[in-house]
């Protein structure tokens, strides 16, 4: 079994979790997901199941679409729900839906952010949240995320309002994060309350599969079991001659001279990827153009997909 899954993952579960219980569904040793959501959030978790673990880097950076609700005047340890409570600030009159609009405009673009002590980033091979279980707060580097939409759904005027929000970031973005930051800004404090990923890329929340629907039949993950070659459909294609494949699949680099025909796209880049196939369509490898001899083009290979 080789390809991606896109599993809904309930809250009250971590991605490690969902990524195991598929494991025990299909009976499969080799799966990984592609970007952790945290155990209060829920949405589509994109599960790689035996050669598509290959590409998991290549899924990693695509753009995550998110829906959140955040709590003003609550500031949390975790930064989120699940946390303790360590500061009650009181919301003043001045913050209203128009306040909250000017500062989601500050944070869209390319930012800074502090990856929070309750994370699975790692500090010196230990993981930050297992640090922060003991009382341990260490030092971290800033990191540059990009928000490329942050925009206010609703906002509901309570004690404590709640705003709604989506946003549209890149990896490696902690929203929850982005909540305390912004409350922070506002002057009152503020946290994450709920947190649903509706997209990564272009696999979307409706097209995701529940667990429990897998339980009871496993038919439907084979069924919906995207390819590696659908799951990568951004990147061009090339046919290699019959006489190439051997090479390809031991890894060399081959030619242009190789090639059936090399798309246009290709022939004026350098370090592009590419999708690498025999001549009756049997997906070979990801490879990357790396240099140019006169008007030959050779291409190295970076993943290589024996017997998909």
């Amino acid at each position: 079994m080789n390809g991606i899954l896109n599993i809904f993952k309930p809250k009250g579960i971590s991605s490690y979790q969902t990524v195991k219980e598929v494991r025990d569904i299909f009976n499969i040793s080799k799966a990984g997901h592609t970007g952790t959501l945290d155990p209060s959030a829920s949405g589509v978790l994109l599960v790689c199941i035996g050669q598509a673990t290959k590409i998991a880097e290549f899924l990693v950076g695509m753009k995550k679409h998110y829906q959140g609700e955040m709590i003003l005047g609550i500031s949390t340890d975790s930064q989120d729900s699940e946390g303790k409570i360590i500061q009650k600030r009181e919301v003043g009159t001045d913050i209203d839906e128009n306040r909250v609009k000017d500062i989601f405009q500050k944070y869209e673009g390319i930012i800074s952010q502090m990856p929070p002590m309750f994370s699975a980033a790692h500090y010196k091979g230990e993981r930050l949240y297992r640090l922060a279980r003991k009382g341990i707060e260490v030092k971290r580097k800033l990191k540059k995320i990009k928000i490329y939409q942050l925009n206010l759904l609703d906002y509901c005027q309570e004690t404590n309002p709640i705003v709604k929000f989506e946003v549209i970031c890149s990896k490696g973005t902690y929203i929850r994060t982005l909540c305390n930051d912004i409350g922070d800004e506002l002057g009152c404090g503020a946290h994450l309350s709920n947190l649903v990923r509706k997209k990564v890329g272009n696999f979307s929340i409706e097209d995701s599969l529940n667990l429990e629907e897998l339980k009871k039949e496993k038919a439907l993950g084979k069924r919906y079991l995207i390819s590696i070659d659908s799951a990568l459909e951004e990147l061009n294609k090339i046919t290699v001659k019959s006489e190439a494949t051997k090479t390809v699949l031991n890894g060399g680099v081959i030619s242009s001279e190789q090639i059936v025909e090399i798309p246009e796209g290709l022939k004026t880049r350098k370090n592009k990827f590419v999708k690498i196939f025999d001549a009756k369509g049997n997906l070979l490898s990801l490879g990357t153009s790396i240099k140019e001899n006169g008007k030959n083009i050779f291409f190295k290979q970076v993943k290589v997909f024996r017997n998909y």
